[in-house]
């Protein structure tokens, strides 16, 4: 399998990916930071879903036009001010996966030589298709080692707090 398919198969599955990764994920679990500045589970959810949505515009900026400017987005900022501690976690899932699969449509069947197109991103510089590629399916995966860590450390905090002899 040629790297472009690998990164587009591993783009197409970051959805499924985190669809199980959130699969029975409810109540405080899923606002439980695992550490201080660590995003818990509906932060990590709406901000795939809405990184998704920047993607759909930053790759149809490249494949449409000459060398873009791509902006960056504050991800903190997006988190506090678009209230993702309020947001329901099953829209924004779908939102990432309908998202995700628009934008897997538009590249699958793209001749290869689009993936060398170019944009000016306002921090990384000078940036691909194929690049674009690449950090979108890497972040996916990236965000769902981030839930279940927070699921797993949730775990463990609910765990200290049983009581002794007390099972969990």
């Amino acid at each position: 399998m040629s790297e472009l398919a690998d990164l587009l198969e591993r783009f197409r599955r970051g959805a499924e990916l985190v669809a199980v990764a959130t699969t029975g994920a409810a109540g405080p679990i899923l606002d439980f930071q695992p550490a201080e500045g660590k995003w818990g589970v509906r932060t990590i959810v709406c901000h795939l879903a809405d990184s998704e949505i920047v993607a759909a515009m930053r790759l149809r900026q490249i494949i449409a036009e000459d060398n873009p400017l791509i902006p960056a987005f504050d991800q903190d900022a997006w988190a506090e001010r678009l209230d993702y501690s309020k947001r329901k976690l099953s829209p924004a899932i779908e939102t990432f996966r309908r998202t995700r699969a628009e934008n897997y449509e538009l590249l699958k069947d793209l001749p290869e030589t689009a993936f060398a197109r170019t944009g000016q991103h306002t921090q990384r510089g000078t940036i691909t298709l194929l690049d674009l590629l690449r950090i979108f399916a890497e972040h996916a995966e990236k965000h769902v080692q981030q839930i279940q860590a927070a699921r797993a450390a949730y775990k463990e905090f609910k765990a200290s707090q049983a009581a002794p002899g007390t099972p969990v």
